[in-house]
Parts: C-alpha cells; structure tokens; sequence
C-alpha cells in the first residue's frame, strides 16, 4: 500500500508541474523536506517562491483533495517553507502558497488554487 500511495504521489507531483511549467512557472524544487515536514513542489514566477501542496485523489468519497490540506497540514507546510527560505537566504522574495488537486477519474481534472492558505 505505501508504494502504491508513493506511486500515486508522484504521478500527481508530475502532473502539477507539467501544469505549472505549461503555465510559465520554473520549478526550483521537488520534495524539499526539513524534520517532519515536506513541500511537494517549490516553483517560482514572476519573481515569487509558490510553495505547493499537490493532493490526488481518485475518489470524491473523503471529498475533494484539497480538503485534505487542514490546518495541521498548513502548518507543516509553512514551518517546512520558512526553513527553506532560511537555507537559501530568500527572506527578501515574496511568498505565496498554493494547491493543486486533481481528480483522477474517468478524467484527470487538475485544479490550481493560488493563495489556498497563509501564515
């Protein structure tokens, strides 16, 4: 099961930067992680750092995938991202955090929610 849900991740990472590149965004970093944190993509455009958050699911039965991406989980995300403005001497840019859900049913549907949360 944790390889199919690795496969699964990864497929979705793969699509949303297919999506992002096809949108003028240059993808700086893929699967940054810090402690118990990780970002799935950090893209850049326009002289912003996006920090995404990717979530596929193949199912609505637990709702949409960005649903998944709780307070909890913003949380990670944002303290992971701080960390990585840390290491690469970026407080100076500006931020912005986003998701990107897809649903993969009978068709793939991929949709990217800019701004979705901030600290």
């Amino acid at each position: 099961m944790k390889e199919l849900n690795k496969l699964k991740g990864t497929y979705g990472e793969d699509l949303a930067c297919k999506e992002l590149e096809k949108n003028g965004y240059v993808i700086l970093k893929r699967n940054f992680r810090y402690r118990n944190g990780e970002i799935d993509i950090i893209a850049e455009k326009d002289g912003i750092i996006i920090f995404v958050e990717v979530k596929l699911r193949t199912s609505t039965e637990k709702g949409m995938p960005c649903e998944a991406v709780d307070i909890k989980k913003q949380k990670k995300i944002i303290n992971t991202a701080l960390m990585y403005i840390q290491q690469n001497n970026l407080s100076d840019n500006s931020f912005r955090f986003d998701v990107i859900e897809i649903l993969a049913l009978d068709t793939v549907m991929i949709r990217h929610i800019k701004n979705a949360f901030w600290e």
